[in-house]
């Protein structure tokens, strides 16, 4: 991985131009490296990149790369699991909200019922899993079906604050809108990916 401390330490820094380039690379070499390996520890230590190397080091690789590209799409894994990492509890009440509105996404995203903190976490895992070791385009539209239920539950409660808290309704409705556009982007990197167009 290319550090944020490694990169200020090159002569002259990195040429923005190149922030581009260097996400798709080392995007490309840690999942095709990890997909041709097959080894569960390699696994087990991307699942949990973020927890070794920081959020702000993977931001620094991905965080910019356009949503239909490979950078893209493992930022947006990333930030899932460790919003549900840092936040199981809220997030697993809002999902079991969401399942009554969006049932076949809940199929799809495959969580364990009833679906509990530690069920919202194994499934996090299970997903970045897949991007390494499985159908990548199947962990890709896991990802979106899990944040589809998700945000059906969030506009749910923010239907019910809704003239009792507008400033946290209006909060809730931008949040499951966001949690809609980055299923669809995830989705959209599925069928990139078996089309063998997503890099």
């Amino acid at each position: 991985m290319l550090s944020p401390q490694f990169m200020e330490a090159q002569p002259g820094g990195i040429d923005p131009a190149l922030l581009p380039e260097v996400a798709h690379t080392t995007a490309a070499a840690i999942v095709h490296q990890a997909r041709a390996i097959e080894d569960p520890e390699l696994v087990g230590r991307l699942v949990r990149l973020v927890e070794t190397e920081g959020l702000d080091v993977v931001a620094s690789l991905w965080a910019d790369a356009a949503p239909n590209t490979l950078p893209g799409a493992l930022w947006r894994l990333y930030v899932l699991r460790e919003w549900v990492r840092r936040d199981p509890a809220t997030l697993s009440a809002r999902y079991r909200t969401g399942i009554a509105a969006a049932p076949v996404h809940e199929v799809v995203a495959g969580v364990a019922s009833p679906p509990g903190p530690d069920e919202l976490r194994e499934l996090a895992d299970a997903v970045l899993s897949g991007v390494f070791a499985g159908e990548l385009d199947v962990a890709l539209e896991r990802a979106a079906a899990f944040c589809r239920v998700l945000a059906a539950g969030v506009a749910i409660d923010a239907d019910e604050h809704e003239g009792v808290d507008d400033e946290r309704a209006l909060h809730e409705t931008r949040g499951a809108g966001s949690l809609v556009r980055t299923a669809e982007e995830l989705e959209h990197c599925a069928a990139l990916w078996r089309a063998d167009m997503l890099d």
